[in-house]
């Protein structure tokens, strides 16, 4: 039995790994990533993304990589997992990730060495230098101060950093007491749940994406299945894709042409 011949597909449709290539945009996703490109071109400073978890916010930090990946002018660093225990651990790991080398290791001579690099990559070299944060809400308060100095090197003109964070909601009221951080925040977006209907949309996509050709004109996904989903899903799109993944297996296991809402009952009730 061969997955992908009998859903007449090329690829994996419904993988949770951020690959931009199947990156659905809806209105809110395509109005945030072309917003957060303009705000990086013009080297605003900070830009904060919010969602819940499953809407989409790494995937589209690998989709604003993917727009820049040609474009020699832009630098970009990014940090998976900004859990860091202290100050200096955190300044430690920037410090590497930039590929400076200061002669002495102090939290003062880190953040000098870090406000050189900046200068002579920006200033001196005219590139613009960009550093990606997922799991935001993980910064401690100390190291949302780290971050606050660096968005104070800047020309008469522009930021020396741009600084794009993606975070789950409750970092917005964490950072809200924070007054002279919250103030710097250029860009500030929300990613939502799709609608029934961009449910519809990013599974369409995603199967388009991964190569879906059936002569007979049938849909893999019925409407009344789609229904199911987005109930199911709440239009959260990681939840989407791990169902429809799980509803393709059952039909290629119980060889099955399509997905129906009997189909879909079965899986989600096996789900809860």
């Amino acid at each position: 039995m061969s997955y992908y011949s009998h859903l007449h597909l090329e690829k994996e449709p419904f993988s949770t790994s951020p690959d931009p290539a199947f990156f659905y945009r809806s209105y809110v996703h395509d109005s945030s990533l072309k917003r957060l490109e303009i705000a990086i071109r013009l080297k605003r400073g900070m830009s904060l993304i919010l969602g819940d978890v499953g809407t989409g916010k790494t995937t589209l930090s690998r989709a604003l990589l993917q727009n820049f990946k040609d474009d020699g002018e832009f630098i970009f660093h990014i940090v998976l997992d900004p859990n860091y225990k202290s100050e200096f651990q955190f300044l430690a790991s920037l410090i590497r990730m930039f590929g400076i080398s200061p002669s002495i290791k102090s939290t003062l001579d880190y953040k000098q060495a870090i406000e050189h690099y900046l200068f002579q990559k920006v200033v001196e070299e005219h590139k613009t230098v960009v550093l990606l944060i997922d799991e935001g809400q993980k910064l401690s308060a100390a190291n949302l101060e780290i971050l606050r100095t660096l968005l104070n090197y800047e020309t008469n003109e522009y930021k020396l950093l741009q600084l794009v964070i993606f975070s789950q909601l409750e970092f917005l009221s964490r950072i809200k007491k924070i007054k002279n951080f919250y103030d710097r925040i250029t860009l500030s977006y929300v990613i939502n749940p799709l609608s029934l209907q961009e449910t519809r949309e990013m599974i369409d996509f995603r199967l388009h994406q991964a190569g879906y050709h059936n002569g007979n004109g049938k849909l893999l996904f019925n409407d009344d299945a789609i229904q199911n989903i987005y109930d199911y899903s709440q239009g959260y799109p990681r939840r989407i894709s791990r169902i429809c993944h799980d509803a393709l297996e059952f039909i290629v296991m119980h060889e099955k042409e399509s997905v129906d809402s009997q189909v879909m009952q079965e899986i989600i009730h096996h789900q809860l």
